[in-house]
Protein backbone atom coordinates (compact mmCIF):
# COMPACT_ATOMS: atom_id res chain seq x y z
CA UNK A 1 0.00 0.00 0.00
CA UNK A 2 1.47 2.87 -0.83
CA UNK A 3 0.99 6.55 1.15
CA UNK A 4 1.58 10.08 -0.50
CA UNK A 5 1.58 13.12 1.30
CA UNK A 6 0.17 16.33 1.30
CA UNK A 7 3.94 17.49 -0.28
CA UNK A 8 2.20 20.44 -2.48
CA UNK A 9 -1.34 20.82 -0.83
CA UNK A 10 -3.23 17.42 -1.58
CA UNK A 11 -3.27 14.06 -1.16
CA UNK A 12 -2.64 12.02 -4.79
CA UNK A 13 -4.75 9.27 -5.73
CA UNK A 14 -3.34 5.91 -6.82
CA UNK A 15 -3.63 6.62 -10.45
CA UNK A 16 -1.85 9.71 -9.98
CA UNK A 17 1.20 8.60 -8.62
CA UNK A 18 2.18 6.07 -11.66
CA UNK A 19 1.83 8.93 -14.15
CA UNK A 20 3.55 11.49 -11.91
CA UNK A 21 6.45 9.10 -11.18
CA UNK A 22 7.30 8.61 -15.06
CA UNK A 23 7.09 12.63 -15.94
CA UNK A 24 9.46 12.57 -12.44
CA UNK A 25 7.26 15.14 -10.73
CA UNK A 26 7.94 12.69 -7.45
CA UNK A 27 10.55 12.05 -5.43
CA UNK A 28 10.50 8.78 -3.03
CA UNK A 29 12.08 8.12 0.19
CA UNK A 30 11.21 5.42 2.03
CA UNK A 31 8.69 5.17 5.57
CA UNK A 32 10.97 3.96 7.83
CA UNK A 33 14.84 4.24 8.00
CA UNK A 34 17.04 2.93 10.53
CA UNK A 35 18.05 3.53 13.14
CA UNK A 36 14.36 3.93 13.45
CA UNK A 37 12.62 6.66 12.36
CA UNK A 38 9.38 7.77 11.10
CA UNK A 39 9.77 10.58 8.55
CA UNK A 40 6.35 11.41 8.41
CA UNK A 41 6.21 12.34 12.55
CA UNK A 42 10.12 12.38 13.49
CA UNK A 43 8.70 9.82 16.06
CA UNK A 44 11.83 7.40 17.17
CA UNK A 45 10.70 5.43 19.94
CA UNK A 46 7.48 4.31 19.61
CA UNK A 47 7.75 1.27 17.20
CA UNK A 48 5.74 -1.76 16.86
CA UNK A 49 6.35 -4.75 14.21
CA UNK A 50 4.15 -7.56 12.74
CA UNK A 51 4.53 -10.14 10.25
CA UNK A 52 3.83 -8.38 6.86
CA UNK A 53 1.79 -9.55 4.10
CA UNK A 54 3.66 -6.70 1.94
CA UNK A 55 7.01 -7.61 2.05
CA UNK A 56 7.14 -10.93 3.47
CA UNK A 57 9.32 -9.90 6.83
CA UNK A 58 8.93 -9.16 9.94
CA UNK A 59 8.06 -5.20 9.80
CA UNK A 60 8.41 -2.48 11.41
CA UNK A 61 5.50 0.43 11.92
CA UNK A 62 5.08 3.63 13.10
CA UNK A 63 2.44 3.97 16.40
CA UNK A 64 3.04 7.29 17.18
CA UNK A 65 1.19 8.84 13.83
CA UNK A 66 -0.88 5.54 12.73
CA UNK A 67 -4.08 7.38 12.96
CA UNK A 68 -3.28 8.87 9.57
CA UNK A 69 -2.36 5.86 8.13
CA UNK A 70 0.28 3.17 8.72
CA UNK A 71 3.89 3.62 8.07
CA UNK A 72 6.01 0.60 7.70
CA UNK A 73 9.81 -0.15 7.03
CA UNK A 74 7.92 -1.11 3.31
CA UNK A 75 5.92 2.12 2.74
CA UNK A 76 7.20 4.55 0.40
CA UNK A 77 6.43 8.31 1.01
CA UNK A 78 5.93 10.55 -2.19
CA UNK A 79 7.32 14.30 -2.50
CA UNK A 80 6.12 16.43 -4.78
CA UNK A 81 8.88 18.30 -7.01
CA UNK A 82 6.55 19.45 -9.56
CA UNK A 83 6.02 23.01 -10.64
CA UNK A 84 3.27 24.46 -8.13
CA UNK A 85 -0.15 25.65 -9.77
CA UNK A 86 -0.39 29.49 -9.99
CA UNK A 87 -1.89 31.54 -8.04
CA UNK A 88 -5.41 33.30 -8.61
CA UNK A 89 -4.96 36.50 -10.26
CA UNK A 90 -6.25 38.59 -7.35
CA UNK A 91 -4.71 36.24 -4.61
CA UNK A 92 -3.88 37.95 -1.46
CA UNK A 93 -6.39 41.13 -2.24
CA UNK A 94 -8.29 42.36 0.30
CA UNK A 95 -11.83 42.63 1.40
CA UNK A 96 -12.48 43.80 4.97
CA UNK A 97 -13.02 47.46 5.95
CA UNK A 98 -12.17 47.05 9.96
CA UNK A 99 -9.22 49.30 11.66
CA UNK A 100 -6.91 48.19 13.72
CA UNK A 101 -5.81 49.71 16.93
CA UNK A 102 -2.84 50.85 18.26
CA UNK A 103 -1.66 47.76 19.50
CA UNK A 104 -3.01 45.46 16.58
CA UNK A 105 -1.40 47.95 13.80
CA UNK A 106 1.67 47.92 15.63
CA UNK A 107 2.18 43.87 15.37
CA UNK A 108 0.45 44.21 11.88
CA UNK A 109 3.49 46.19 11.11
CA UNK A 110 6.02 43.30 12.83
CA UNK A 111 4.02 40.56 11.36
CA UNK A 112 4.94 41.73 7.54
CA UNK A 113 8.27 42.38 8.48
CA UNK A 114 8.80 38.48 9.30
CA UNK A 115 6.91 37.74 6.32
CA UNK A 116 8.64 39.82 3.94
CA UNK A 117 12.63 39.55 5.65
CA UNK A 118 11.58 35.25 6.64
CA UNK A 119 11.86 36.02 10.37
CA UNK A 120 10.32 33.96 13.37
CA UNK A 121 8.00 36.43 15.44
CA UNK A 122 5.80 36.03 17.89
CA UNK A 123 2.56 37.51 18.95
CA UNK A 124 1.30 37.67 22.36
CA UNK A 125 -1.99 39.53 22.62
CA UNK A 126 -4.31 38.83 25.36
CA UNK A 127 -7.71 37.40 24.59
CA UNK A 128 -10.10 38.97 22.59
CA UNK A 129 -7.35 41.28 21.24
CA UNK A 130 -7.89 40.98 17.77
CA UNK A 131 -4.96 38.05 16.55
CA UNK A 132 -6.31 37.41 13.56
CA UNK A 133 -7.18 40.54 11.96
CA UNK A 134 -3.01 41.40 13.08
CA UNK A 135 -2.13 38.52 10.30
CA UNK A 136 -4.23 39.92 7.03
CA UNK A 137 -1.23 42.64 6.08
CA UNK A 138 1.19 39.45 6.52
CA UNK A 139 -0.92 37.02 4.01
CA UNK A 140 -1.68 39.84 1.93
CA UNK A 141 1.89 40.85 0.69
CA UNK A 142 2.89 37.02 1.07
CA UNK A 143 -0.28 35.95 -1.22
CA UNK A 144 0.35 39.11 -3.60
CA UNK A 145 4.18 37.71 -3.76
CA UNK A 146 3.16 34.59 -4.71
CA UNK A 147 3.78 32.96 -1.36
CA UNK A 148 2.08 30.05 0.22
CA UNK A 149 0.66 30.59 3.75
CA UNK A 150 -0.55 27.93 6.26
CA UNK A 151 -2.76 28.67 9.70
CA UNK A 152 -2.40 25.99 11.66
CA UNK A 153 -3.94 25.19 15.20
CA UNK A 154 -4.22 22.57 17.79
CA UNK A 155 -8.17 22.05 17.78
CA UNK A 156 -10.10 21.48 14.94
CA UNK A 157 -12.76 24.01 16.46
CA UNK A 158 -10.31 27.00 16.04
CA UNK A 159 -9.62 26.15 12.78
CA UNK A 160 -13.36 26.10 11.34
CA UNK A 161 -13.79 28.84 13.31
CA UNK A 162 -11.16 30.53 11.30
CA UNK A 163 -12.00 29.58 7.88
CA UNK A 164 -14.97 31.70 7.22
CA UNK A 165 -12.78 34.69 8.48
CA UNK A 166 -10.55 34.19 6.27
CA UNK A 167 -13.03 33.24 3.18
CA UNK A 168 -14.46 36.73 3.85
CA UNK A 169 -11.47 38.76 4.02
CA UNK A 170 -9.55 36.74 1.13
CA UNK A 171 -12.42 35.87 -1.13
CA UNK A 172 -10.38 35.46 -4.46
CA UNK A 173 -8.12 32.95 -2.42
CA UNK A 174 -10.24 30.39 -1.05
CA UNK A 175 -8.43 29.12 1.57
CA UNK A 176 -7.99 24.72 1.72
CA UNK A 177 -9.56 23.73 5.29
CA UNK A 178 -8.19 20.93 6.86
CA UNK A 179 -9.38 18.62 9.90
CA UNK A 180 -10.29 15.25 10.60
CA UNK A 181 -12.86 14.60 7.94
CA UNK A 182 -12.69 17.67 6.08
CA UNK A 183 -13.85 17.25 2.76
CA UNK A 184 -11.08 19.51 1.29
CA UNK A 185 -8.21 16.88 1.27
CA UNK A 186 -7.70 16.93 -2.35
CA UNK A 187 -8.40 20.60 -2.78
CA UNK A 188 -5.16 22.87 -3.54
CA UNK A 189 -4.69 26.46 -2.53
CA UNK A 190 -2.01 29.08 -1.63
CA UNK A 191 -3.64 29.40 1.97
CA UNK A 192 -4.48 27.13 3.74
CA UNK A 193 -6.03 26.81 7.28
CA UNK A 194 -5.36 23.70 8.99
CA UNK A 195 -4.93 21.71 12.33
CA UNK A 196 -1.37 20.94 13.42
CA UNK A 197 -2.05 17.31 12.98
CA UNK A 198 -2.75 17.56 9.15
CA UNK A 199 1.05 19.04 8.98
CA UNK A 200 2.16 15.75 9.39
CA UNK A 201 1.11 15.40 5.56
CA UNK A 202 3.25 18.16 4.24
CA UNK A 203 6.86 18.70 3.83
CA UNK A 204 8.70 21.48 2.41
CA UNK A 205 5.38 23.60 1.35
CA UNK A 206 4.83 26.80 2.98
CA UNK A 207 6.28 30.22 2.58
CA UNK A 208 4.92 31.34 5.86
CA UNK A 209 3.98 29.37 8.63
CA UNK A 210 1.45 30.69 11.14
CA UNK A 211 0.80 28.74 14.35
CA UNK A 212 -2.04 30.04 16.41
CA UNK A 213 -2.48 29.01 19.81
CA UNK A 214 1.02 27.79 19.97
CA UNK A 215 0.24 26.98 23.93
CA UNK A 216 -2.70 24.58 23.49
CA UNK A 217 -3.03 20.97 24.34
CA UNK A 218 -1.91 19.17 22.51
CA UNK A 219 0.73 20.97 20.62
CA UNK A 220 2.39 21.77 23.86
CA UNK A 221 2.78 18.01 24.77
CA UNK A 222 3.29 16.53 21.42
CA UNK A 223 6.90 16.64 20.08
CA UNK A 224 5.50 15.33 16.67
CA UNK A 225 3.23 18.41 16.15
CA UNK A 226 6.73 20.41 16.33
CA UNK A 227 8.07 18.60 14.29
CA UNK A 228 5.26 18.41 11.93
CA UNK A 229 5.65 22.67 11.87
CA UNK A 230 9.41 22.77 11.37
CA UNK A 231 8.96 20.27 8.12
CA UNK A 232 5.86 21.79 6.43
CA UNK A 233 7.96 25.09 6.43
CA UNK A 234 10.19 25.89 3.44
CA UNK A 235 13.83 25.99 4.49
CA UNK A 236 13.45 29.98 4.09
CA UNK A 237 10.89 31.02 5.36
CA UNK A 238 9.14 32.85 7.76
CA UNK A 239 7.48 31.33 11.55
CA UNK A 240 4.74 33.63 13.10
CA UNK A 241 3.56 32.02 16.32
CA UNK A 242 0.41 33.47 17.96
CA UNK A 243 -0.70 33.31 21.58
CA UNK A 244 -2.70 34.84 23.83
CA UNK A 245 -1.07 32.59 27.49
CA UNK A 246 2.60 31.60 26.60
CA UNK A 247 4.20 29.47 28.82
CA UNK A 248 6.62 30.26 31.31
CA UNK A 249 9.52 30.05 29.60
CA UNK A 250 8.16 31.87 26.67
CA UNK A 251 7.68 34.77 29.27
CA UNK A 252 10.60 35.02 30.30
CA UNK A 253 12.85 34.62 26.85
CA UNK A 254 10.13 37.57 25.72
CA UNK A 255 10.74 39.57 28.49
CA UNK A 256 14.55 39.03 28.10
CA UNK A 257 14.21 39.99 24.67
CA UNK A 258 15.46 36.44 23.80
CA UNK A 259 12.32 35.74 21.24
CA UNK A 260 11.29 38.54 18.99
CA UNK A 261 7.82 39.44 20.14
CA UNK A 262 4.99 42.17 20.04
CA UNK A 263 2.97 42.24 22.96
CA UNK A 264 -0.87 43.44 22.94
CA UNK A 265 -1.94 43.51 26.19
CA UNK A 266 -5.90 45.30 25.50
CA UNK A 267 -8.41 44.59 23.22
CA UNK A 268 -9.39 46.38 19.81
CA UNK A 269 -12.31 47.76 22.11
CA UNK A 270 -10.72 49.19 24.73
CA UNK A 271 -12.86 47.70 27.31
CA UNK A 272 -10.35 45.56 30.28
CA UNK A 273 -10.52 42.05 30.47
CA UNK A 274 -12.95 41.19 32.72
CA UNK A 275 -11.21 40.02 36.03
CA UNK A 276 -12.36 36.81 37.32
CA UNK A 277 -14.20 36.49 41.11
CA UNK A 278 -13.55 33.64 42.91
CA UNK A 279 -16.00 32.42 45.13
CA UNK A 280 -16.72 29.19 47.39
CA UNK A 281 -19.33 26.80 46.55
CA UNK A 282 -18.63 23.84 48.78
CA UNK A 283 -18.20 20.00 47.96
CA UNK A 284 -19.18 20.69 44.30
CA UNK A 285 -18.63 17.14 43.80
CA UNK A 286 -21.04 16.17 46.20
CA UNK A 287 -24.05 18.71 45.21
CA UNK A 288 -22.93 18.79 41.27
CA UNK A 289 -24.66 22.06 41.08
CA UNK A 290 -23.99 24.05 44.54
CA UNK A 291 -26.89 26.57 45.04
CA UNK A 292 -24.15 29.79 44.69
CA UNK A 293 -24.29 28.49 40.93
CA UNK A 294 -27.56 28.26 40.78
CA UNK A 295 -28.15 31.85 42.19
CA UNK A 296 -25.27 33.24 39.58
CA UNK A 297 -27.44 31.54 36.78
CA UNK A 298 -30.47 33.37 38.14
CA UNK A 299 -31.41 36.17 34.94
CA UNK A 300 -28.10 34.86 32.55
CA UNK A 301 -29.61 35.35 29.02
CA UNK A 302 -26.45 33.54 27.82
CA UNK A 303 -23.66 31.88 29.63
CA UNK A 304 -21.54 29.47 29.86
CA UNK A 305 -20.35 26.90 32.63
CA UNK A 306 -17.44 25.05 32.39
CA UNK A 307 -16.93 21.72 34.37
CA UNK A 308 -13.66 19.50 34.96
CA UNK A 309 -15.34 16.29 33.73
CA UNK A 310 -17.90 14.99 31.15
CA UNK A 311 -19.30 12.67 34.14
CA UNK A 312 -19.69 15.50 36.78
CA UNK A 313 -21.01 17.88 33.62
CA UNK A 314 -23.69 14.97 32.79
CA UNK A 315 -24.97 14.98 35.77
CA UNK A 316 -25.25 18.96 35.86
CA UNK A 317 -27.08 19.04 33.18
CA UNK A 318 -29.86 16.53 34.09
CA UNK A 319 -30.43 18.73 37.26
CA UNK A 320 -30.09 22.29 35.06
CA UNK A 321 -32.99 20.73 32.14
CA UNK A 322 -35.29 20.51 35.25
CA UNK A 323 -34.88 24.73 35.06
CA UNK A 324 -34.82 25.02 31.48
CA UNK A 325 -35.37 22.54 28.81
CA UNK A 326 -33.59 24.30 26.33
CA UNK A 327 -30.03 23.77 28.54
CA UNK A 328 -27.57 21.50 26.35
CA UNK A 329 -24.05 20.40 26.92
CA UNK A 330 -21.19 19.91 24.94
CA UNK A 331 -17.62 17.81 24.94
CA UNK A 332 -14.78 16.37 22.92
CA UNK A 333 -16.58 13.42 21.95
CA UNK A 334 -19.69 15.33 21.37
CA UNK A 335 -20.68 14.44 17.53
CA UNK A 336 -22.99 17.74 17.90
CA UNK A 337 -20.69 19.65 18.74
CA UNK A 338 -20.23 22.31 15.91
CA UNK A 339 -23.91 22.26 15.97
CA UNK A 340 -24.40 23.31 19.47
CA UNK A 341 -22.11 25.99 19.19
CA UNK A 342 -23.93 27.56 16.68
CA UNK A 343 -26.93 27.27 18.37
CA UNK A 344 -25.61 28.59 21.12
CA UNK A 345 -24.55 31.60 19.02
CA UNK A 346 -28.01 32.27 17.15
CA UNK A 347 -29.45 32.40 21.13
CA UNK A 348 -31.39 28.97 20.83
CA UNK A 349 -29.28 28.20 24.40
CA UNK A 350 -29.13 29.95 27.10
CA UNK A 351 -26.43 27.98 29.34
CA UNK A 352 -23.85 25.26 27.38
CA UNK A 353 -22.04 23.41 30.04
CA UNK A 354 -18.79 22.46 28.65
CA UNK A 355 -15.71 21.32 29.23
CA UNK A 356 -12.51 22.75 28.48
CA UNK A 357 -12.92 22.10 25.15
CA UNK A 358 -14.65 25.52 24.73
CA UNK A 359 -11.81 27.35 26.55
CA UNK A 360 -10.65 29.09 23.61
CA UNK A 361 -11.16 29.75 19.65
CA UNK A 362 -15.00 30.85 19.87
CA UNK A 363 -16.96 33.82 20.77
CA UNK A 364 -20.44 34.50 21.87
CA UNK A 365 -20.82 38.21 22.39
CA UNK A 366 -22.65 38.98 25.57
CA UNK A 367 -22.04 35.92 27.25
CA UNK A 368 -21.04 35.54 31.15
CA UNK A 369 -18.34 32.49 32.47
CA UNK A 370 -17.91 30.53 35.23
CA UNK A 371 -16.24 27.63 35.98
CA UNK A 372 -17.12 25.00 38.68
CA UNK A 373 -14.66 23.10 40.47
CA UNK A 374 -11.97 25.54 39.50
CA UNK A 375 -9.50 23.95 41.98
CA UNK A 376 -9.35 20.25 39.90
CA UNK A 377 -5.78 20.55 38.22
CA UNK A 378 -7.46 20.01 34.92
CA UNK A 379 -7.75 24.67 35.41
CA UNK A 380 -4.58 25.13 34.72
CA UNK A 381 -3.42 29.17 34.83
CA UNK A 382 -3.64 28.79 30.60
CA UNK A 383 -6.91 27.06 30.80
CA UNK A 384 -8.61 29.67 33.34
CA UNK A 385 -6.88 32.90 31.58
CA UNK A 386 -8.34 31.53 28.27
CA UNK A 387 -11.50 30.67 30.09
CA UNK A 388 -11.72 33.99 31.11
CA UNK A 389 -11.24 35.52 28.04
CA UNK A 390 -14.45 34.16 26.23
CA UNK A 391 -16.06 37.26 28.52
CA UNK A 392 -16.37 40.90 27.00
CA UNK A 393 -14.76 40.03 23.42
CA UNK A 394 -17.37 41.70 21.26
CA UNK A 395 -17.14 45.46 20.94
CA UNK A 396 -21.14 45.81 21.03
CA UNK A 397 -20.83 43.50 24.50
CA UNK A 398 -17.48 44.45 25.70
CA UNK A 399 -17.95 43.76 29.40
CA UNK A 400 -19.04 40.47 31.60
CA UNK A 401 -19.29 38.30 34.52
CA UNK A 402 -16.30 35.88 35.59
CA UNK A 403 -16.30 33.44 39.09
CA UNK A 404 -14.29 30.55 39.89
CA UNK A 405 -16.58 28.36 41.63
CA UNK A 406 -14.48 26.84 43.91
CA UNK A 407 -14.05 24.14 47.21
CA UNK A 408 -10.38 25.81 47.55
CA UNK A 409 -8.28 28.00 45.91
CA UNK A 410 -5.66 26.83 43.97
CA UNK A 411 -2.48 28.91 43.16
CA UNK A 412 -3.50 28.62 39.15
CA UNK A 413 -6.50 30.53 39.76
CA UNK A 414 -4.55 33.15 41.93
CA UNK A 415 -2.12 32.98 39.06
CA UNK A 416 -4.66 33.56 36.34
CA UNK A 417 -6.37 36.93 38.03
CA UNK A 418 -2.92 38.19 38.95
CA UNK A 419 -2.26 37.72 35.01
CA UNK A 420 -5.39 39.30 33.81
CA UNK A 421 -5.09 42.38 36.41
CA UNK A 422 -1.61 42.89 34.89
CA UNK A 423 -2.33 42.77 32.13
CA UNK A 424 -4.99 45.55 32.55
CA UNK A 425 -2.21 47.66 33.99
CA UNK A 426 -0.35 47.43 31.19
CA UNK A 427 -2.66 48.05 29.12
CA UNK A 428 -4.10 51.53 30.96
CA UNK A 429 -0.31 52.33 31.26
CA UNK A 430 -0.22 52.23 27.28
CA UNK A 431 -2.83 54.16 26.91
CA UNK A 432 -4.84 51.16 25.34
CA UNK A 433 -7.78 50.95 27.78
CA UNK A 434 -10.62 53.86 27.61
CA UNK A 435 -10.28 54.64 31.47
Amino acid sequence: MKQALFFSGRELTDEEIPILSDVHSLAVRPGLSRPLLCHRCGNTSNFSSHPCARCGTDCAYCRNCIQMGKISSCTTLYRWIGPEPAHPKRAGEMHWSGTLSAGQKKASQHVQHAVENNLEHTVWAVAGAGKTEVLFGGIAEALQNGKRVCIAAPRADVVRELAPRLQSVFPDTPPAVLYGGSPDRHTYSPLVIATTHQLLRFFEAFDVMIVDEVDAFPYTFDASLQFAVQKARKQKSSLIYLTATPELSWQEDIHSGRREATLIPARYHRHPLPVPEMKWCGNWKKSIVPVSVLDWLKGKEKALLFYPHIETMDKALLTLKQVDARIQSVHAEDPLRKEKVEAMRRGEIPVLLTTTILERGVTFPGVDVAVVGAEDRIFTESALVQIAGRAGRSADCPTGIVTFFHYGKTNAMVRAISQITRMNKLGEERGLLDV
